[in-house]
């Protein structure tokens, strides 16, 4: 017999039996309570992020699967916002330092498409450009990622 899967996105670490996902587990006859007290367990480095979930069960056997929170949402994390700028090249929303860049790349490489660290950092990049975040100061555009050590 082939698992069946319900995905949805939670907030890290607070994840509540309501609809979509409560019903959704109720309908698979799975504990709502149980899993969503596991969800939590499973997501709470992640607190504050929106996070996507895969739930695979058959009968009451489940399992869950924490996928990599969109990249937008770290970078807002790591530097404190709400949300990035409405008008990006004009307005700042924020400035995050290269290290930071480096990390999340480090941490959400093996979940991405990029094909090496060096081109996730510049997917990272990319994704402040559009949220007009600068990085130490700068235009993420002005960023050489092919001078930074050790990637």
């Amino acid at each position: 017999m082939v698992k069946k899967e319900i995905k949805a996105i939670v907030e890290g670490g607070n994840a509540k039996p309501m609809p979509p996902l409560g019903p959704a587990l109720s309908a698979a006859k799975l504990n709502v309570g149980e899993v969503i007290k596991k969800i939590n367990e499973a997501t709470a480095s992640f607190k504050g992020i929106k996070v996507p979930v895969v739930i695979r069960y058959e009968g009451q056997e489940y399992e869950i699967e924490v996928g990599v929170p969109p990249t937008a949402e770290l970078i807002k994390k790591e530097i404190g916002i709400e949300k990035g700028s409405g008008a990006a090249g004009t307005e700042v929303a924020g400035d995050i330092p290269l290290e930071k860049i480096i990390e999340i790349a480090k941490s959400t490489y093996g979940k991405s498409e990029a094909k090496s660290i060096k081109a996730r950092v510049k997917e990272i990049l990319g994704t402040c450009l559009s949220m007009g975040v600068t990085v130490d100061g700068k235009n993420p555009r002005e960023i050489n990622v092919d001078a930074i050590e050790g990637l």
